[in-house]
């Protein structure tokens, strides 16, 4: 069986913007790169129901989200001045498209017009108070996405914060919880399980996952536990980067940029417990992203620095990930998705 990813990378030194490549179940390896499309920085990735192709955009010292069809033609970019986004999803049920902006601590709220191309509609921008951390200079949003009832929720790197907003039909956002963490966290992305109003937030800055509760009636988080990412015995620099969650909810993904590890936990039948069961190299620098292939049965893994993918296949019953291939090329490669 033949699997297409799409890559989205830097452009800083030999990549060239959106690529493909496939994975061959049979075989075990990953093959055939491909340039899809030239774009500049590309760092992030979501694909519509329709197959169009949404993007993190730089166009001329401006940033902003980009649009292709599911060719890979361009449909249109919505850009402002300032440095580009670093995250975007696709809300189906609103015809809308949100994105993250870390350096300037906003949410940007885009509609889907009936091509697939985009309009601005809501920019907000964060101005709380920032963590002591020396990444925390100013408020850095990182993460802009749906909530099981249709809430956003964003996470704030900078101010420590996880927000959820409501969204009108029309993209109009309006704040009913805010979760704070602990100072100094850096919360980066967080996964939902599947079946229960339970998150996971992985904290970039001190090398955490964090289970929460989700109070749907009025879109609150509480903490539950949390554990480390590392192994007790590493001192060196360090920052959580992705995290994913199996389909049926049993295990947690996460991946270490310094230690250049996935770190696997098992999570309890009722979700709000997780114990760290493997932590395994990712064969390369800077592992910024990984995704679980639809089968559930494959990891492909990005380590940004040593331009290469690591590729595991991923034991359904207990959660353990085995290295069956590394060093596949993927020029400066910071965002892996399993095309629909």
């Amino acid at each position: 069986m033949l699997q297409h990813l799409l890559l989205g990378t830097y452009t800083r030194r030999d990549s060239k913007g959106i690529y493909r490549i496939t994975l061959d179940t049979d075989k075990e390896q990953l093959v055939n790169l491909s340039l899809a499309t030239e774009e500049n920085s590309p760092t992030y990735l979501a694909q519509s129901k329709a197959k169009n192709l949404y993007t993190v955009t730089a166009v001329d010292g401006k940033g902003g989200c980009g649009a292709y069809d599911k060719n890979f033609n361009f449909l249109n970019a919505v850009t402002k001045e300032g440095a580009p986004l670093c995250y975007v999803a696709v809300d189906e049920q609103r015809q809308l498209v949100y994105g993250a902006n870390y350096h300037l601590g906003e949410i940007s709220v885009y509609g889907l017009k009936e091509d697939g191309s985009l309009e601005s509609k809501v920019i907000i921008k964060h101005d709380e108070p920032t963590g002591s951390n020396e990444n925390q200079d100013n408020p850095h949003v990182h993460y802009t996405d749906l909530t099981p009832d249709k809430r956003l929720v964003v996470c704030d790197l900078g101010t420590d914060r996880v927000y959820t907003y409501n969204v009108s039909q029309d993209g109009k956002l309006d704040e009913v919880a805010v979760y704070q963490t602990e100072d100094g966290a850096g919360p980066r992305h967080l996964v939902f399980h599947p079946t229960k109003n339970i998150a996971y937030l992985l904290g970039e800055l001190n090398s955490t996952l964090t289970v929460l509760s989700y109070n749907p009636e009025d879109g609150s988080f509480a903490e539950i536990m949390q554990d480390s990412l590392l192994p007790k015995d590493f001192t060196g620099a360090n920052g959580g980067a992705a995290i994913r969650i199996s389909a049926d909810g049993r295990f947690v993904y996460a991946s270490n940029r310094g230690h250049n590890s996935i770190v696997v936990f098992a999570v309890s039948a009722d979700g709000l417990t997780i114990e760290k069961i493997q932590t395994i190299s990712t064969e390369g620098e800077f592992p910024r992203d990984f995704a679980i292939d639809p089968s559930g049965r494959y990891v492909v893994c990005a380590n940004q620095n040593s331009d290469n993918l690591s590729l595991y296949t991923r034991n359904e019953t207990d959660g353990y990930l085995t290295l069956v291939q590394k060093d596949v090329y993927a020029p400066e490669c910071v965002c892996v998705l399993f095309e629909d």
